[in-house]
């Protein structure tokens, strides 16, 4: 899911609070694979199925997480991991009867990638390693290809292993618009003087001053605000749209029907469609950003490296083989019906062996998605991202501005 940062989130304290719930056991200090992973990002049967297919020797753990800023603040807490001295260990380990368990793969979102690689929490996987790598469309082996500064790298090393993606759209209340005679087919419908202080954004800087260039005709991934000269005032006349920001209490409103429309994560939207058949989506006509979950392989800290002196090359074979796994045709197609999201790989599958639900799939046959006018959110360099800091701080001052007189 195309999750957006802020570095306020990564207070020790939290990542503290992670790294207690990421330890996990498992009896008689056996060595483990452990997974930490998006709820509901993969199938309970394609899971199940996986453990059937391993010897009685492989011990894996799959840890659903509810957030990947819990993964992610789990990843941030274990670098300041501090060996327990010996003593410590068999005392807890005769009470307990457990070891220590660290994650060998967790998921994170693209978005995120960038700066998990500047600080050092993940290590590159190996693409000979990945039998199904190759299968893998080279627009997603591209997006993993980072340099060690997380920018983008033709011949960077592969931080990341796509396993589903979806995207930014626009969810309506069709049972509010169709009686003023609105149609929203792309972002420019989110200024009509009819939606006045009825649309949620997301809180994102990227997602809101992203749609807004791409509503200008330009690009999410422009280097250069600057040379926009109406982008300000675009966005201040958006923000006089909108009846709230948020990226986690968004659909409340929209439920309700204080608000018409929500620009909104494709995840979030498509479970409401079966309970509020008056929830309609749209996927902009000029394009839209895209987001993709990967697998990352956690970097261990150094206590952990020196002194632990366990086998872990079954626990790195067990992980090679779930990323494989997430890419055969038969999990591809587990992830792509019964998630929110899409596997990347389907798209390489024959039509034949694509089941009719997915082939009338609207995520698999829009051609905006499958366009250059969709775009992932891609790393910024530092002078732009202080472009998008100021911006945002200044259109949102002028609501709060606003807000007092």
């Amino acid at each position: 899911m195309n999750y957006q940062l802020s570095r306020r989130y990564f207070l020790r304290s939290s990542a503290a609070i992670a790294l207690a719930q990421l330890l996990g056991g498992c009896g008689g200090g056996e060595e483990i694979a452990q997974i930490l992973l998006l709820e509901n990002s993969i199938p309970s049967q394609s899971i199940k199925d996986f453990r059937k297919s391993l010897t009685k020797n492989s011990k894996i753990e799959f840890k659903p997480q509810i957030h990947i800023l819990q993964i992610f603040n789990s990843l941030y807490a274990l670098q300041d991991y501090k060996k327990p001295e010996q003593k410590i260990i068999n005392a807890v380990d005769k009470i307990l009867n457990q070891a220590e368990v660290f994650p060998s793969l967790a998921t994170l979102g693209d978005a995120w990638l960038s700066i998990a690689i500047k600080q050092n929490l993940i290590q590159p996987l190996s693409s000979k390693s990945l039998l199904n790598w190759q299968k893998l469309p080279k627009i997603w082996q591209k997006l993993v290809r980072r340099n060690p500064e997380g920018d983008l790298a033709d011949d960077g090393a592969i931080y990341g292993a796509p396993y589903r993606w979806g995207s930014t759209i626009i969810a309506y209340r069709r049972d509010k618009l169709e009686p003023l005679n609105i149609k929203v087919k792309d972002w420019q419908d989110l200024w009509l003087p009819e939606l006045r202080d009825r649309i949620s954004l997301l809180d994102s800087p990227r997602e809101v001053i992203g749609l807004t260039l791409k509503k200008l005709g330009y690009s999410y991934n422009l280097d250069n605000l600057n040379i926009v000269g109406n982008l300000k005032t675009e966005l201040l006349a958006l923000q006089k749209q909108a009846k709230l920001y948020s990226s986690d209490h968004y659909l409340e409103p929209l439920v309700l029907g204080d608000t018409w429309a929500a620009v909104a994560w494709s995840t979030d939207i498509l479970p409401l469609l079966k309970r509020y058949p008056e929830i309609e989506f749209v996927i902009p006509q000029s394009g839209t950003s895209l987001w993709a979950d990967l697998w990352v392989k956690p970097r261990l800290p150094q206590a952990l490296l020196v002194s632990d002196s366990g086998d872990k090359s079954n626990q790195t074979k067990i992980v090679e083989e779930w990323i494989d796994y997430c890419w055969q045709p038969r999990t591809v197609k587990q992830i792509s019906l019964f998630t929110d999201g899409i596997s990347p790989i389907l798209a390489t599958l024959p039509p034949q062996e694509i089941p009719q639900d997915l082939q009338d799939n609207v995520f698999v046959n829009s051609a905006i998605l499958n366009s250059d006018k969709s775009e992932f959110l891609l790393p910024l360099k530092p002078e732009t991202e202080q472009q998008y800091r100021n911006l945002w701080l200044k259109v949102r001052k002028s609501n709060q501005v606003e807000a007092k007189s």
